[in-house]
């Protein structure tokens, strides 16, 4: 009786020999690197979005501010979306700087690539 561990390779063991279509091969042929890759670009989409979310609200407090003609109350809520928007941005930078300070110098999760982004090694069991 031949255990699932004690294959060399037990996805393909499990799963046979699938090849992924080429245009979602993005890891070759190690899934790992695939799913390394997939998990890096989100968080890239993650701080573009957010940077531009970002841009939109303080230009929204910016021109509510410009256009309250001189109204306190108006003013106050102009004031406000400029603070959202500043703390929001604070709050972006001090959780990216979190995640790359644990998984990138504790964990070693976070590999520069040297194309000015970043790869993440995920951590795998017996290789």
């Amino acid at each position: 009786m031949k255990f699932l561990a004690q294959t060399p390779d037990p996805i393909k063991e499990l799963f046979g020999g699938i090849t992924p279509p080429a245009a979602m091969n993005v890891g070759g042929s190690d899934p790992v690197v695939g799913l390394g890759k997939f998990i890096a670009f989100g968080i890239n989409m993650f701080i573009l979005v957010a940077g531009l979310f970002l841009i939109f609200y303080l230009l929204m407090g910016a021109f509510d501010w410009i256009t309250s003609g001189g109204e306190k109350e108006k003013i106050v809520k102009a004031q406000g979306k400029i603070t959202n928007a500043l703390i929001g941005m604070v709050l972006v930078f001090v959780v990216l700087t979190v995640f790359n300070v644990l998984a990138g110098n504790i964990l070693g999760i976070v590999v520069p690539n040297g194309n000015g982004g970043f790869d993440i090694k995920l951590p795998t069991l017996g290789q």
